[in-house]
Order: C-alpha cells, then sequence, then structure tokens
C-alpha cells in the first residue's frame, strides 16, 4: 500500500521527535521506501530531519539525501560541519557528490575535500569538478566496472567483486586494456555463463562501441543515448581511456534541466533563476524582456492611432484589431515552436532555410485562407461585406507573415548560436497576454463615445 503524507502524520512525528521515540519512528518512518522518507523530511526542520537522517545507515543515507528538494538538501548540507558534509559526500556517487560541491564556494570546497578519508573518492570528484556541467564530463560518474581484455573469467568476476563496492548499478562491463584504453563492452550475462578459463578478449564486444567523449556536449550525449537506446554509455578522453560512464537517469535529469530553461526562455526570462531566488535577482531577469514586448506594443498603439480617422468612421473595426494581432502573435509562436523542436530532435534539413521558408509558408498560407474566410463570414453578418474584405486581407496577411517570420527569426538566432527558444517569447511575437499591455492613450470623446456604442448595438444585433 502506498504511503500517503498527511498534516496528521507530521504533526505527530513532531510530537515523537521530541520524545525522542526512536521505536515508533523506525516503525512509522524508517520502514519507509527512502523516497517516502526524503519526502517526509521535506516537510521538518533542519534539526528534526537531521534526527532522523541520522537513524538511518549510510547507504540509505546517501539515497535520501539524493531524493530530498533541492532547496532543502542545499539547506540541510549548510547546516552541517565540513567534516560532516565530507562523510554524507563520500557515501555518494561521485557525479552527485560534485554537482553538490559545484554550488559551494571554492574555500568551502577545499575543507570539506580536505576531511575526506577515502583519497580515491577525493580526487574521483576533484576531477569532475574540472569539467563543465553541460559537457559529458560534467554529467558521467567515475564508477563502473571494468575488465582487462587479457582476464579469464574467473579472475574478472573476481576483480568485479572487488569493484562492486563502489557501483551502485551494473549496466555493462567496460574492456580495457593494460593502459586503459577501451576496447568494447561485455555483457554481464555473457560473463557469468561463459567457461570460467576462456579469456574475456574472446567473448567482449568490440565492434561498433559506442563512447563519448569527456568534452563532447551534455546535448549530444542525450542524444546519442536516444538513438541507440542505451542505458549507459562509456566517456573517454582524447587518447581513447576510459575515464567514466554516464547513466541514464543523469541524462534525464540534465533533460529536465534543460526543459525548465527553455519554458523560461519562451516565457522571456533569459537567465536561470530558481524559484527561491531573491527578489531582486528574478525581478532583473524577466525585465528585459517585459521591456522589449511594452516597447513593441508602444510602437502597435502608436501604428494604430495613424488610423484614428478611420476608425473612427468605422467604430466596428476597432472589434477586430486584438483578433488580428493576437492570432498573427499564435501563428508565429507556433511556427519557431515547430522549428525549435526539430532543432532539439537534430534535424539536418534545418541548415537550409530557404526549404523549411517554403514550408511553413504553405502551412501559414493554408491556415490564413481557412480564417480569412471565417472572418469574412462573421463580419459580413454582423457589419457589411466590405469590413468583411478588409479584415479578412488582413487577417490573411498576417497569418502569412507571422508564419514566415516565426520560422526565420528561429532560425536566424539558431545561426548565431542563441538560443531559438527565444523566439517564441514577448521578444518576437505578442501573444493575447502580451496584448493586454498595450494600454490606450486618449479617452474618446462623447461623440465619438455615442458612435462607438450605436455601432457596437448594431454588431450585436440589438
Amino acid at each position: 500500500m502506498r504511503f500517503e503524507l498527511t498534516k496528521e502524520f507530521i504533526a505527530e512525528l513532531r510530537l515523537k521527535i521530541v520524545a525522542e521515540d526512536r521505536l515508533w519512528i523506525q516503525e512509522q518512518v524508517l520502514e519507509l521506501h527512502y523516497a517516502e522518507v526524503a519526502e517526509i523530511l521535506d516537510k521538518l526542520t533542519n534539526d528534526e530531519a537531521k534526527f532522523i537522517y541520522f537513524m538511518v545507515d549510510e547507504d540509505t543515507q546517501a539515497d535520501i539525501l539524493m531524493e530530498l528538494e533541492e532547496e532543502v538538501r542545499d539547506r540541510f548540507l549548510a547546516s552541517l560541519s565540513s567534516k560532516e558534509m565530507a562523510d554524507q559526500l563520500e557515501n555518494l556517487d561521485s557525479d552527485d557528490a560534485a554537482d553538490i560541491l559545484s554550488e559551494l564556494p571554492d574555500e568551502k570546497i577545499q575543507e570539506v575535500i580536505s576531511h575526506m578519508e577515502d583519497d580515491e573518492a577525493a580526487e574521483d570528484i576533484v576531477d569532475l569538478l574540472n569539467y563543465d556541467d553541460d559537457t559529458a564530463g560534467g554529467l558521467m560518474q567515475k564508477e563502473f566496472f571494468q575488465a582487462n581484455i587479457e582476464w579469464p573469467v574467473n579472475r574478472a568476476i573476481i576483480e568485479l567483486r572487488k569493484q562492486a563496492e563502489d557501483v551502485e548499478k551494473v549496466y555493462n562491463i567496460f574492456v580495457v586494456d593494460d593502459d586503459d584504453h577501451l576496447l568494447g563492452v561485455l555483457s554481464l550475462k555473457r560473463l557469468l555463463f561463459a567457461n570460467s578459463r576462456t579469456k574475456i578478449g574472446s567473448i567482449y564486444q568490440g565492434k561498433k562501441i559506442i563512447s563519448v567523449k569527456a568534452s563532447d556536449s551534455a546535448e549530444l550525449v542525450a542524444k546519442v543515448m536516444e538513438k541507440y537506446d542505451l542505458v549507459s554509455v562509456p566517456v573517454v578522453d582524447y587518447q581513447n581511456k576510459l575515464v567514466g560512464r554516464i547513466t541514464l537517469d543523469d541524462v534525464v535529469d540534465y533533460i529536465k534541466e534543460e526543459a525548465d530553461k527553455d519554458f523560461q526562455m519562451a516565457t522571456g526570462i533569459s537567465d536561470k533563476v530558481d524559484s527561491d531566488a531573491a527578489i531582486w535577482k528574478v525581478s532583473f531577469s524577466r525585465l528585459p524582456w517585459l521591456i522589449i514586448a511594452m516597447l513593441g506594443g508602444t510602437i502597435g498603439a502608436k501604428v494604430i492611432s495613424n488610423f484614428e480617422d478611420s476608425i473612427t468612421a468605422i467604430p466596428a473595426m476597432a472589434f477586430f484589431i486584438p483578433l488580428i494581432t493576437a492570432m498573427g502573435g499564435n501563428v508565429g509562436v507556433q511556427s519557431s515552436a515547430i522549428v525549435v523542436q526539430s532543432l532539439a530532435r537534430g534535424d539536418k534539413d534545418l541548415g537550409r532555410i530557404l526549404p523549411k521558408l517554403i514550408r511553413e509558408g504553405s502551412v501559414g498560407l493554408m491556415n490564413g485562407l481557412i480564417l480569412a474566410s471565417l472572418v469574412f463570414l462573421v463580419a459580413t453578418v454582423f457589419v457589411d461585406m466590405h469590413l468583411g474584405f478588409v479584415v479578412s486581407l488582413s487577417l490573411f496577411t498576417v497569418i502569412l507573415f507571422a508564419a514566415i517570420f516565426g520560422t526565420l527569426f528561429t532560425m536566424i538566432l539558431n545561426r548565431y548560436k542563441i538560443d531559438p527558444a527565444l523566439a517564441s517569447s514577448p521578444f518576437i511575437f505578442p501573444t493575447a497576454e502580451t496584448l493586454k499591455q498595450v494600454k490606450v492613450f486618449r479617452s474618446l470623446t462623447p461623440a465619438e463615445e455615442t458612435t462607438f456604442t450605436t455601432a457596437f448595438q448594431e454588431a450585436a444585433g440589438n
């Protein structure tokens, strides 16, 4: 039965912590899955969480620590001494430990590492800290199974038992030579069912080995693992020496982070800002594109004001202005979003701009004809045919150009190494939401208000 966290349970747990009722906590909390324990700790104070956390074994502590919400984990670790933090990081996979340390100041990193008793683990973490976060080296972990090509199966099994202490999950065994050059991979199944005296060189797979370099981008790693349906991939240096491995869960974490970033970019937030960051920081991350959007809306309002006489003569035209501008924004965002998705999939034909423009222009042409026909009927029925013709022609033109420019701007941004997700932000195309920012800077005169009201009543059929 799945555990359900309630306010009543948290309240009772807090009373048991105060009373130091370890037996109750052991039965009601520590018997749960570590992910559920982490969910409980997320709701407690640091002192309360530490009381429960230090009741479990080291392996479970590591699992719980990585399941905590990021802000809770950071706060929890910050409450520990450098020695206590070092002890906790030694229980984690090297990549997770490096990720946590990378958020700390340099002085704190040195202090924590100096308290680590496991020199090999400390060396691995320091090595990982030298890689950028968005590279294969920044994603990889140093714990993996490897076997020498000259080993017989029985020796390989003995050596793997020694390595098992540091490796939590086994996907593949990497085969190397005496200089640690990657030669191939070996499945655990094939190793276990092979004759004990058979050499690894006779049973491993050395052809078409899939690997990535430590300097490769994290995006490339994700594409490689998706293309070849891999759960882990070896990482090598420029000399083809095995330096680490990347597992599927690491790639999933990267994809989630990139999705969050793309969502921020699509909403006009150019900097990666956490939800709990300082208010001024969150504000300044959003202001640049909001200011640009406001300027664009102001320009649009100014252009509309130049047709004040026409709108005064035919007030019904004002009804269709928000429709036309909003449809243009929606179509532009659709086109840019499709191109961004294609870029994310690594489509190769996007290097040629013209074919893509023709395709999206054709789609815009068809959608423009259909939508313009519909608005022509609406305007003709409620007002007159002449207005219907003007409005439908305007809508058709806006949709066609929005589809073309939505594609063009996105591909230009990508060409110049600017995140194309920006093309779907208010910077490029105003949506119905951004149009709300456009204000009327002059009130109607009594005569204009009367004319407008009369036209509105006639259009509504009153």
